[in-house]
């Protein structure tokens, strides 16, 4: 397994991170277990998670997540071998009504009730990285384009919000935070905000990073790389696009896309026709399409770890199994070629 630093922290997290948001929805909790023992046995250290999980999110299943990592974490009593990542729900999302009532403003109130929440559910005395899921304010994020001008009081919560982070600091209930789905706009507010009033710098940012969407690299890269705020690259196969399974319109039974044909942000006929370019690249080459999607991902200078998912032992296997992977100059040639041809078309 590959060590990297998080952030200017003294902690070392693995290149690969297990996501689970697919506990208590598509994974009951042995599979759950499964997966969370053949990670750990890999190497892998990064666990994340968020209040609002499983997905797709319902009032029956919130907090079904953590509820299963908890309990993991408690009959194997190892919490001291895994770095833990979870997050907050933001407002503004009208199919969270049932998480403190909807009124999910990012100020010290919500925030505590969440952490609290969280630590409850996860079973620990400490969170490692708490992470902001989306901005208060509204912008961008989640894939919108045609971004419009919007003049609102939320862009003045930031402080506050860094403020109540900085005090679950001081009661040592987190140790770090980091953001999500955030702008490069607002990470640097955020960054100058902790420098101007001797708060906690954030640690890491969670975005979309793919072959299918690579717009982290224009903005939000550098700020990674100048700022020490490395990448948790979420959605790195496209929600399974990319290992090609989805091509001539197949949906194979139980797989996402199938169970949940409204998610359909990697699905667009641009993104098909680069995911067909992409595959008959890893084929030509002898190689397993997600797994070279991934170790590209997880290759890039910006990105800590690379989040990955799996509703089965043997997906996972074969996706801790691209570490092993290391991609030729002519294949990053290749793969920069169908990029130029296909840019972005999955944002």
């Amino acid at each position: 397994m590959i060590y990297r630093p998080l952030g200017d922290t003294d902690i070392r997290v693995s290149a690969i991170c297990l996501g689970t948001m697919t506990f208590g929805e598509q994974n009951d909790a042995d599979e759950a277990f499964e997966q969370l023992d053949m990670a750990l046995d890999a190497g892998v250290n990064f666990i994340d998670t968020a209040e609002m999980y499983s997905i797709p999110p319902r009032a029956e299943t919130m907090g079904s997540t953590e509820t299963i990592i908890g309990h993991w974490l408690a009959k194997r009593g190892n919490r001291h071998r895994v770095i833990i990542a979870t997050k907050v729900a933001g407002p503004g999302r009208d199919w969270l009504t049932y998480i403190r009532g909807g009124d999910n403003h990012l100020d010290r109130s919500n925030i505590v009730a969440a952490v609290d929440g969280s630590l409850r559910r996860l079973q620990t005395d400490v969170i490692d990285v708490y992470q902001l899921h989306w901005p208060e304010r509204r912008t961008n994020c989640f894939g919108q384009l045609g971004y419009q001008a919007i003049d609102d009081a939320d862009t003045d919560n930031l402080l506050q919000t860094l403020q109540v982070l900085g005090e679950l600091v001081d009661a040592g209930k987190i140790r770090h935070f980091g953001v999500s789905n955030e702008t490069p706009w607002g990470v640097m507010r955020l960054l100058a905000l902790a420098d101007a009033h001797g708060l906690p710098r954030m640690v890491s940012i969670q975005n979309p990073y793919s072959l299918l969407n690579r717009s982290f690299e224009v903005g939000l890269a550098e700020i990674s790389h100048r700022e020490r705020v490395g990448l948790l690259a979420y959605s790195p196969l496209g929600f399974g696009v990319l290992s090609g399974k989805y091509l001539q319109s197949a949906a194979p039974p139980g797989s996402r896309l199938a169970l949940y044909p409204h998610y359909d942000r990697y699905s667009n006929p641009q993104a098909h026709k680069a995911t067909h370019d992409y595959v008959a690249l890893a084929r030509a080459h002898g190689l397993d399409p997600a797994q070279m999607a991934l170790a590209f991902v997880t290759s890039r200078p910006f990105v800590t770890s690379n989040i990955v998912g799996a509703t089965s032992t043997a997906q996972l296997r074969s996706n801790l199994a691209s570490l092993e992977l290391t991609l030729s100059d002519e294949l990053l040639d290749d793969i920069e070629s169908i990029h130029v041809r296909h840019p972005n078309p999955s944002p």
